[in-house]
């Protein structure tokens, strides 16, 4: 009984061995250094896209006339009545400047401890919709609706700009504006927690795309045709999401924390 217990004791040992932090830490950190490159490339390119912007405003003033041809909703209408209401533009600048890259990173890490089988799927499919968009940044430099006649940047005048007073400075491109990589990878996170995790309550996951869609549209950072050029190149790249396995893996050990008390 006692060389039982023994023998026991030493099971024990190596699966707490073998399922310790350790190969998850790795995960993560390989994961961690992927992306980070990833992005470097992505910032690189809308580098060179911000150095081909002289019709970014011709393609703004196409894009407002498409618009009004296909019957969308006026934006500088739905602004304006937003801004009627200054806290609900606050709480609009404040989810667009704060929400869509730390949910979108938490996610991407908990997929990465939790369904480590699917997670693969969703950060090819990401890095296809990135890169598709980042040909669109370059072949359709396009301003945005606050820097055109009719719009407010609610951004500047709430003192909440993630971009600041000139059109082109400091980091970000500001003319990469086709498509919109907010609503994309928030209908992306949101497709991907409804399809991977079983929960009732995974739907809820699709108020973040609906919210976000929204909120660049009365911050007048993306127009209605930027999102939904993402959406349909994010259908483009379903293929690499939607394969066998999808929902296979549920990684629990002995020593491990459940999923459930992590994030559903």
């Amino acid at each position: 009984m006692g060389t039982q217990a023994l023998e026991r004791v030493d099971v024990g040992d190596q699966e707490r061995t073998t399922s310790g932090p350790g190969p998850v830490v790795w995960r993560v950190v390989r994961e961690a250094v992927l992306l980070a490159t990833l992005f470097l490339v992505y910032s690189a390119g809308r580098q060179v896209a911000a150095k081909h912007t002289g019709s970014a405003f011709d393609h703004a003033r196409e894009i407002l006339s498409l618009q009004r041809w296909l019957h969308l909703p006026n934006e500088a209408a739905i602004q304006h009545s937003a801004l009627q209401v200054p806290h609900l533009i606050e709480g609009a600048n404040l989810y667009y400047a704060s929400v869509h890259a730390p949910l979108t990173g938490a996610v991407l890490l908990w997929l990465s401890i939790w369904r480590p089988k699917a997670y693969p799927r969703v950060r090819w499919t990401m890095v296809a919709v990135t890169g598709l968009a980042l040909v669109g940044h370059i072949l359709f430099p396009l301003a945005p609706p606050r820097m055109m006649p009719g719009f407010v940047d609610t951004g500047l005048k709430f003192g909440q700009s993630v971009y600041g007073p000139e059109n082109s400075g400091g980091v970000a491109n500001q003319f990469a504006a086709m498509p919109s990589l907010h609503v994309g990878w928030a209908a992306l996170i949101a497709l991907s927690m409804i399809l991977i995790t079983r929960t009732k309550w995974r739907w809820l996951w699709l108020l973040h795309p609906i919210i976000t869609f929204g909120v660049v549209v009365v911050t007048a950072n993306h127009y209605w045709l930027d999102g939904l050029v993402v959406l349909a190149l994010l259908g483009l790249s379903l293929p690499l999401l939607l394969r066998r396995g999808l929902r296979a893996d549920r990684p629990r050990t002995r020593n491990s924390v459940s999923p459930r008390n992590v994030l559903k």
